[in-house]
């Protein structure tokens, strides 16, 4: 049994739980270790993530629950660092790298916002070429490693709307080309990537990512797992922990980093 979580959010960046009210939760729940990951300040959209000022109020006050509750239960104080935030994440537990954006020219276009959004990027910037979009994305996904992570975050998260193939076919050779790329690359890293159940508390998926085919191939490789939750609110800590780990007993999965 899980009983960690790394990927968590608060009302620092787009979180809707205190931090404490999630250290409360954890606890509730019987956990042994809890690791905060505010979203990185990311220059060119500051709707999401924590402020510049909100970093170090963030910082602080994972500092002061570690003191507080610490014979209770692990706090770790991490950062999610977007590809593109442009700046290093240093004094931090752990970072998990993700790639939340695809850059056309000078321009940041989100990859999870809305469906909306997600359409007119195809159409805008790739002439509604799906798989150019994937191949871009995945190019990104790839370089993680130079922002030096511990975890990889939800590794295709450009799939998050496209349940049922709504947009595109994740079967297709270029589709698949593209992630195996950004696959092998990682693995020459040897950084774990995340089972992230995130977009199924959300309501988005049915499945977490990596998809199935994603998953079975990382792990052929023999790379490595953990479990995150990607939570946003307190009450979805270890989200559906309990039936992946049952559905992937083969595979490599971590019990903490």
């Amino acid at each position: 049994m899980i009983t960690c979580d790394y990927h968590v959010h608060t009302t620092y960046c787009d979180g809707k739980s205190t931090p404490e009210e999630v250290v409360k939760s954890a606890i509730a729940k019987g956990m042994t270790e809890i690791g905060f990951s505010g979203h990185s300040y990311t220059f060119f959209d500051e709707s999401y993530c924590m402020t510049k000022e909100g970093t170090q109020q963030y910082i602080a006050e994972i500092s002061a629950l570690k003191e507080k509750y610490a014979d209770k239960i692990q706090i770790l104080c991490g950062i999610e660092q977007d590809y593109f935030a442009g700046e290093a994440a240093e004094s931090y537990d752990y970072v998990i790298g993700s790639v939340h954006y695809v850059k056309v020219g000078d321009e940041y276009f989100s990859v999870d916002h809305t469906k909306d959004i997600f359409i007119d990027i195809s159409k805008k910037c790739f002439g509604g070429d799906y798989y150019s979009f994937a191949e871009s994305y995945y190019e990104s996904v790839g370089n993680l490693a130079s922002v030096h992570p511990d975890i990889i975050g939800h590794f295709d998260l450009i799939t998050k709307f496209n349940e049922n193939g709504t947009f595109f076919d994740e079967s297709h050779p270029r589709y698949i080309t593209a992630w195996k790329a950004a696959v092998d690359k990682l693995l020459s890293h040897n950084i774990p990537f995340e089972i992230n159940t995130g977009a199924i508390s959300r309501g988005y998926r049915i499945s977490p990512y990596p998809s199935d085919d994603i998953l079975s191939y990382i792990s052929s490789k023999g790379g490595r797992f953990i479990l995150a939750s990607d939570s946003h609110s307190a009450d979805n800590l270890l989200f559906g922990f309990d039936k992946i780990e049952e559905k992937i007993k083969s595979c490599n999965i971590l019990k903490n980093i």
